[in-house]
């Protein structure tokens, strides 16, 4: 071993012990748990060290439940929970939440809804108002509809034009989940056939109280919050059609390549991976552990090549994206279009090393050090914690999920790393590729990689 690689070592090992043991001793605070009569869920967790509450809800369903050619429905109807409910229309319930400073979002996922926010604890009775009008009597006003859709659709539109990079991953899921629910996502055309009456009727469809978990975290009394809640949404009504039911996805085998053609691009934006596995996959924090080595921090094995030693790139990293069932697991990048062949097999052989054992014992101190520091951080503030307590409670994670993070980060050995990189990260023979650039300068290379699928940027959807 090497001067360099000797002192390497030293500081792993001395920044490894007091980071690591401040993750292990982490303990998520003490919360309460109510079930209300209706089957929705409510967890409450006072923090009274600053005046302050922060909400998070989470609507079991989301993207997953859009009728087939009509993709972004819930898109579009999270978005109108905040414009317009109850007797308040869109600038008025605005201007509500903002007359007090608070804090007022919504969002979808694949799985879910979620609105989100933060006030001042003198002002619950105001926000527990306009959650509830949100959740509960959203307005869907037809002129709201069509202002949101045509930004969503002008947005697609311009990302096609100008950023390739915030479609890709559209393309890509498209590509490599096929017909399966995670491979749909918004496009002009479905997003244009959504109407008024498909937004009205999707939304008690797919929301409703015992899909519903609604966390409180702040300056507040657990009793007395408890009892405005189930004021507030002990009659709200079940969703009216079941949950959808998910399948895991099939692992890809052999190699394929979706090369989208964007005649003016300088530049090759690029996915390359598989399926990967769930969010309660019991190897859940050695992968967090060996996808920060590979592809998760600055000086990842991934960003190391790609960027710091040879400047392909301004950037390279590695998603594991875990869900109800697997998702997927990608390398990303991007390169000028004349070094695209380069790049992408130099991803290619940085994969190999990480099979052929590239994560040595150093690597797996520094890497421990570094998740450990991090993760704290992660829980310190009101919507954090919040945001946390839904996720435990959507996928069944148990206080283990905070409370045992540290140990089980210190106890991943370097088997148990080989172990994880063998099951989780694909094999060079088993990749599914998407490259968006010019296609003419590129579909030589790219045809090295495996069989084209060929379309055009400016075609419409993804698949």
């Amino acid at each position: 071993m090497n001067r360099k690689r000797i002192l390497a070592a030293i500081l792993a090992m001395a920044i490894a012990i007091p980071a690591a043991a401040q993750s292990a001793s982490m303990k998520l605070p003490k919360y309460e748990s109510v079930t209300l009569g209706n089957g929705m869920r409510l967890l409450l967790m006072e923090k009274r060290d600053v005046p302050m509450i922060a909400f998070h809800a989470r609507i079991a369903g989301g993207a997953i439940a859009d009728p087939n050619g009509k993709e972004g429905t819930a898109d579009l109807v999270a978005e109108l929970l905040q414009k317009g409910a109850g007797e308040r229309d869109a600038l008025q319930f605005s201007a509500a939440a903002d007359s007090v400073g608070a804090t007022f979002g919504t969002a979808s996922t694949r799985e879910s809804l979620v609105v989100t926010g933060e006030f001042l604890a003198r002002d619950q009775k105001l926000m527990l108002e306009l959650l509830a009008d949100a959740l509960r009597r959203p307005r869907f006003e037809a002129s709201e509809l069509e202002k949101l859709r045509k930004r969503m659709i002008d947005g697609i539109a311009a990302a096609r034009e100008n950023q390739p990079d915030a479609v890709i991953d559209n393309y890509f899921d498209a590509f490599l989940f096929g017909t399966h629910p995670y491979g749909r996502s918004a496009s002009e055309t479905s997003l244009a056939a959504v109407t008024r009456d498909d937004v009205a009727t999707w939304y008690p469809e797919n929301a409703g109280a015992d899909r519903t978990i609604l966390v409180f975290v702040g300056d507040f009394d657990s009793k007395s919050l408890a009892k405005d809640v189930k004021k507030a949404f002990g009659d709200w009504q079940k969703a009216a059609s079941p949950m959808p039911k998910l399948t895991a996805p099939a692992t890809r085998k052999g190699r394929r390549v979706l090369l989208v053609d964007k005649p003016d691009a300088t530049q090759t934006y690029f996915r390359i991976g598989n399926i990967g596995i769930a969010r309660k996959d019991p190897d859940s924090v050695a992968v967090d552990l060996v996808n920060t080595a590979f592809g998760g921090r600055f000086t990842s094995m991934l960003n190391s090549e790609l960027r710091i030693r040879t400047g392909l790139t301004y950037g390279a990293r590695c998603y594991v994206n875990r869900e109800s069932v697997p998702g997927s697991v990608a390398m990303s990048s991007f390169t000028k279009t004349e070094s695209t062949a380069e790049a992408i097999d130099l991803a290619l052989a940085t994969l190999g090393r990480l099979h052929k054992g590239a994560i040595d014992a150093a690597t797996l101190s520094s890497v421990k050090a570094y998740v450990a520091g991090q993760y704290p951080p992660r829980l310190e503030t009101g919507n954090s914690l919040a945001a946390k307590l839904a996720e435990i409670e959507a996928f069944a994670l148990g206080r283990g999920e905070v409370d045992e993070y540290g140990a089980k980060l210190a106890a991943v050995t370097g088997e148990g790393a080989k172990s994880v990189i063998e099951r989780v990260y694909p094999k060079e023979s088993d990749l599914t590729f998407v490259l968006i650039g010019n296609a003419a300068a590129i579909r030589e290379a790219a045809g090295k990689y495996g069989e084209i699928t060929e379309r055009k940027i400016t075609d419409a959807g993804w698949q």
